[in-house]
């Protein structure tokens, strides 16, 4: 029997953020299917945008997992996710009218917590709330997530299996929306909702849903021990999770490497190899200290040239990125947390054209001298970051896809990168089209 355990079954990657979302990993999960039978999203909701250039054509994807884009690959939505179905209806029709095709390929775990309509006025009411009383917005997307979560660990979620059943999901809903009622209506100043519109709209969707519904963990499992590979998709970045982020400018969810295990239904002896996806510099949307920021918004600076060049809006919400220098000793961090087994370096090609390149290896903290991004929010604000300066690099680096192609100063650079934060870089991306990578170490062969 033992023996048989022991047999080689497929072979899975977990793709992560480590910095604050936004590094350009629907790119890079799009390249690795070429390797991959099934792509898992984890955790997060429509709050996550992925941004995918194939032959030029531009496609944004929020829910569904990027693998979409290629052919016969299965795409599983895990119980780590917290699923707005209107939204999902949505984003699958538009798919469909590209001529992908999405329903027989996309399994919905059952255990996905619903958001519904009073999430989100319960999300936006209460960022408004924050803004005018003066304690300052957390930058949410307006999406419902942060609510959605709050009631499935308050274990009170309505559940993607609840769809199925129209008079338990009745009775929990009329209970859930009287709550959130009472919320909208005594404390935040906000129009309660209706019942009924909610539970019709909710059971036409089900009616869509129902051939998607699946047990995505015992998928997972039988595709492993079948021998296909899968790849693992994470949302946001690490220092955006609720543990391990900048807290409390974080999102609601675990966006770390472990939670590919917890929040798709299988353990973590599957996770073979990490591969942790970073900026050539760093951005963040939203709130939340920032200590490499630099001033991005006035023209002629360098931070404009990231700003403008790198085209740092959000997917999802269409807010300018802020800008600033790579930070590798926040990265050490995110290292540490994931397990990181390789790096994907994107959006080099942003750096072209700078005469010369920072990149922060630590902070002073009073008197102290940090060589990692501290855990406490307050802290962070007061670190002064210690750069290392390197000459910047003539010509341009877009669309190599050879490292010895690459200008020396940026090979030395990204060398430089390698050795301060201890993992190896095993690709760079060097634009936004899947085909702009170089490829030094393959994930899946590694």
């Amino acid at each position: 029997m033992q023996e048989g355990n022991n047999i080689a079954r497929g072979r899975n990657v977990v793709v992560v953020g480590t910095q604050w979302g936004d590094e350009g990993k629907g790119k890079v999960v799009d390249w690795l299917t070429d390797h991959a039978s099934g792509v898992v999203r984890f955790q997060g909701g429509h709050n996550a945008g992925h941004t995918l250039v194939i032959k030029g054509v531009k496609t944004a994807l929020q829910l569904i997992p990027s693998g979409i884009m290629r052919d016969g690959v299965a795409c599983y939505i895990g119980n780590g996710v917290v699923v707005d179905p209107t939204h999902l209806l949505s984003e699958i029709e538009r798919l469909e009218k590209a001529g992908l095709d999405v329903r027989s390929r996309l399994f919905i775990s059952e255990s996905c917590p619903l958001i519904l309509p009073f999430h989100v006025e319960v999300d936006k009411a209460r960022e408004a709330l924050r803004e005018t009383s003066g304690a300052g917005k957390i930058g949410t997307t307006g999406k419902g997530i942060g609510p959605a979560y709050e009631d499935k660990v308050a274990r009170r979620a309505l559940r993607v299996q609840d769809l199925k059943h129209p008079e338990r999901f009745a009775k929990k809903l009329r209970e859930l929306l009287d709550l959130h009622n009472f919320a909208l209506s005594g404390y935040l100043k906000a129009t309660p909702l209706e019942f009924q519109p909610i539970f019709d709209q909710a059971m036409k969707m089900a009616e869509v849903l129902r051939p998607m519904m699946a047990d995505v963990g015992y998928r997972i499992h039988k595709a492993h021990q079948s021998g296909a590979n899968i790849l693992f998709e994470g949302a946001q970045g690490t220092l955006l999770d609720i543990d391990h982020g900048t807290y409390p400018y974080v999102t609601s969810s675990n966006c770390v490497a472990g939670n590919a295990a917890a929040g798709s239904g299988v353990g973590p002896g599957m996770l073979h190899y990490i591969l942790g996806i970073t900026k050539a510099y760093t951005t963040r949307v939203g709130s939340g200290p920032f200590p490499t920021e630099l001033d991005w918004e006035v023209p002629d600076t360098v931070g404009y040239h990231l700003s403008t060049v790198g085209q740092e809006r959000g997917t999802v919400t269409g807010r300018a990125r802020r800008c600033g220098w790579l930070d590798a000793a926040a990265l050490k961090r995110s290292i540490i947390i994931n397990g990181i087994s390789g790096l994907c370096l994107t959006k080099l090609d942003v750096l072209d054209g700078l005469t010369e390149i920072k990149v922060c290896t630590g902070y002073q903290l009073g008197d102290q001298v940090l060589d990692i991004l501290p855990l406490d929010g307050d802290e962070i604000d007061a670190c002064v970051p210690i750069y290392e300066t390197f000459p910047g690099w003539e010509g341009s680096t877009f669309g190599i896809t050879e490292w010895d192609k690459l200008p020396l100063n940026a090979r030395r650079y990204l060398e430089r990168v390698q050795e301060f934060i201890g993992a190896p870089i095993d690709m760079v991306s060097t634009g936004p089209d899947r085909d702009h990578t170089i490829l030094l170490r393959h994930p899946y062969t590694a």
